[in-house]
Order: structure tokens, then C-alpha cells, then sequence
């Protein structure tokens, strides 16, 4: 195998000691930067190299078949991206990272990578677009069995894994009506049948929620969204027993879905500031959310920490803030819902989420446009749905406009 340098080594090749006894906020700031960085730097350079050249043939070779740290090609290791993943490392509390171009291709290597033919797979109805059209159409294709269960019935859950499945895929909240499943649960019934258990955690984030601490084995972000957080940069990233990162490492390898230096070091930027954004949107979410809930012209709101929501406690339980994401239906027909969408200000109306601006969208052109109408019905999301991702604007403001556009309706 090339080489596969662990996630922890710095950009100058020293090994870097994990903070991982401190806060979050601190975390973010300082994790995989602990010690000097190449060139006395202050922030992590951008290693803009594809290959890596080494004077010393023995060296090389040892590098070269994983027998020493190093770098050998950046399809393989990269040190600016390597800072990336032990940040994220450290932040889930896993044993070993690995990014990738985009949340997509963390996905799609990780399933790719752990199934094969024959396996059974069980997951959920409402998993993000892209993912649900794995489990509709690609996997099936492979003859890899789907079972799909509805996302809050928990005996649901439990009774499709004890029929016996090797992996389970998780994703809470789920995008876009964010339900809650209970990890304590679903994961407990997992192990139960030896089965790998991978959870998307890309609404909650490391800040809000740990799967790890639950049991999971793997856990996986759109790190486009709040770890990157201000929309410039697209990436992935699988945190992890180090055992099956290594396996999907190697499929990584081959398919070559590995994310850029240039990209890593916005990603790393963008982390500095994770834990104050993601609180600051644990309190925007909230406001807006109780504000909707309670309008006339609303008709239903999505959001965990509303008291209202099925699975409140269990996600008091289980996240220590409720995230920036939200959904809802306005009382009309589509038309209604564009005229209220056109009207908004202070909002983007683009498909991505968790930047410090906020967006708005409905899941036929964000998060399920990926799927058809039929689909999207079939997966219980309705056409007049809008994904609501609050920025660090003030609340205040944003309610205001929210108000402003209602009167359209």
C-alpha cells in the first residue's frame, strides 16, 4: 500500500501532541497546530505540491511503504490537509481522519469501501438527497440489500437491525425535517448484531453532538457546511475506528476524492471561529424557530429544540445545543412560497447551509434536488418545505424579515 501518514503529522514532519483535554473553542483554534509550525508560520501553510521529493532513495522507500512518516503525493497525504483532519480528529474524538472533495465523497467512499455484495444495509427515510439516492438506486445496483425504515419509529429501527445487517447509517437531525433518532438506542442494537455503525453529524457538528461518545464507529461531515462555514470552500471528512478508516483510506486512494491543499486551508480557517458561530446559531435557531412556530401564515416548523418536536428529549439528551437549521411550511401553494422566498432580505436563497449567512431553499433545488418529485414523496417531503440555515446575523433581524415576507403569503 503507498503510504498512509498518520493524520497527526505536522507540516514539518514532527509529531504533534493532541489537545484533546480542552474546550471546543480552544480546539478549534489550536488543534493539530499545537507545536511549530514549517517555517515558523503563524497559521498552517498551503502545501500546494502534488508530488514529494526525497534525496535519500532508502528514505523514500521507506516513506513510500508506509515504514516511516512522510509524504509521498498528495492524492495519498497532503501536511496542510493532514492538519485538517487531526483537527476534526480531535474535535469528534476519534482515532484516526481522513478528508475528502466533498461531504459526498466521504459518503459514498465510506459505503463503497465497507459494503459488498450481499451485505444488508439499514438506514433511514430521511437522509440527505445525494445518500438517499445511494441507498435507492446505487447500492441496489451492487446487490446490496437497503432497508429504508421510518426515521422515528425506534421499534422500526431496532427490529430492522436485530433481522441482522453489517452496517448501519445514521443521520441526526436529519436534513431537511430535522428528526431525531435516538444513538444511544439504534447504536445499542447495532452492536448488538456486530454491525458498523456510521453517523452523518454534519447538522449538529462536533460542537453540538459526539457520536463517537454514543459508540458509533465512524462519523462523517460536509465539512462545506459549519466546519467550513462561510461558503468558499467544499470538503469532506470520516472520523474513526482507525481499523476502517484505513479501509476506506485505501479505496480513497484509488478513486482519488481527496480534498486540496488551497481547500484544507480554508476549511482550517473557517474551524478557528466553529464554536463561537455554531453558538451564536444554537441561539439564532431557537429565536426563529419559536417565532415561526407561532405565526399564523406558518404552517408547520422543523426544529429540535422546540418543545413541541416529537423527539425533544431525547435531543436534550443527546446534543448539547440544537443547531442553526430549521424547516418549515408556509400556509399556501407554491406560488405562495415563491412569492414569499423572492421577497426576503438578508438571505441567500442557495443550496448549501451552515455559513455565517443565512439561506433559504426548498429541498427540490437544495438537499433532494438529487431526486425526482416521486421521490422526494416518497421520502415524506413536501414541495412547499423550506430549509431555513441561519448566519450569525442578528436574530432580531432576521425575524423581522421573516415577518416582512409572511404578509406576501
Amino acid at each position: 500500500m503507498a503510504d498512509y501518514t498518520p493524520s497527526h503529522a505536522s507540516p514539518d514532519g514532527a509529531d504533534r501532541m493532541a489537545i484533546t483535554n480542552q474546550h471546543p473553542s480552544t480546539i478549534a483554534v489550536w488543534g493539530g497546530e499545537e507545536k511549530p509550525l514549517a517555517f515558523g508560520a503563524a497559521q498552517v501553510p498551503i502545501v500546494q505540491s502534488a508530488p514529494f521529493a526525497y534525496e535519500d532513495m532508502d528514505e523514500w522507500a521507506a516513506v513510500a511503504l508506509g515504514q516511516a512518516e512522510g509524504y509521498i503525493y498528495s492524492r495519498n497525504t497532503n501536511p496542510t490537509v493532514g492538519v485538517f483532519e487531526e483537527k476534526c480528529r480531535i474535535l469528534e474524538g476519534g482515532e484516526k481522519a481522513i478528508a475528502f472533495a466533498s461531504g459526498m465523497a466521504a459518503i459514498s467512499n465510506t459505503l463503497l469501501s465497507l459494503l459488498s455484495p450481499g451485505d444488508r444495509v439499514v438506514s433511514i427515510k430521511d437522509s440527505y438527497g445525494g445518500t438517499s439516492r445511494l441507498f435507492m438506486d446505487t447500492l441496489p445496483r451492487m446487490q446490496i440489500e437497503v432497508d429504508l425504515v421510518e426515521t422515528s419509529d425506534a421499534d422500526a429501527i431496532d427490529a430492522a437491525i436485530a433481522k441482522g445487517c453489517e452496517l448501519v447509517y445514521l443521520e441526526t437531525p436529519t436534513n431537511p425535517t430535522l428528526k431525531i433518532i435516538d444513538l444511544d438506542r439504534a447504536i445499542r442494537a447495532a452492536k448488538k448484531r456486530g454491525a458498523i455503525v456510521v453517523v452523518d453529524n454534519t447538522f449538529a457538528t462536533p460542537i453540538n453532538q459526539r457520536p463517537l461518545e454514543f459508540g458509533a464507529d465512524l462519523v462523517l461531515h460536509s465539512a462545506t457546511k459549519y466546519l467550513g462555514g462561510h461558503d468558499d470552500a467544499m470538503g469532506g471528512v470520516l472520523i474513526g475506528r482507525e481499523d476502517l478508516v484505513r479501509t476506506v483510506y485505501e479505496h480513497r486512494e484509488i478513486c482519488g476524492a481527496v480534498l486540496s491543499a488551497f481547500s484544507a486551508y480554508l476549511l482550517l480557517r473557517g474551524m478557528k471561529t466553529l464554536d463561537l458561530r455554531v453558538k451564536k446559531q444554537n441561539e439564532t435557531g431557537l429565536a426563529v424557530a419559536r417565532f415561526l412556530n407561532q405565526h399564523p401564515k406558518v404552517a408547520s416548523v422543523f426544529y429540535p429544540g422546540l418543545e413541541t418536536h416529537d423527539k425533544h428529549d431525547v435531543a436534550k439528551r443527546q446534543m448539547s445545543g440544537f443547531g442553526g437549521m430549521l424547516s418549515f411550511s408556509v400556509d399556501g401553494d407554491f406560488d405562495a412560497l415563491k412569492r414569499f422566498v423572492g421577497g426576503l432580505k438578508y438571505v441567500h436563497r442557495a443550496a448549501s447551509l451552515g455559513s455565517v449567512n443565512t439561506l433559504i431553499g426548498p429541498p427540490s433545488v437544495t438537499s433532494h434536488v438529487e431526486c425526482t418529485a416521486e421521490q422526494r414523496a416518497e421520502l415524506g417531503i413536501s414541495e412547499t418545505l423550506l430549509r431555513y440555515s441561519c448566519g450569525v446575523e442578528d436574530a432580531e433581524d432576521l425575524i423581522a424579515q421573516l415577518d416582512e415576507g409572511l404578509k406576501a403569503v
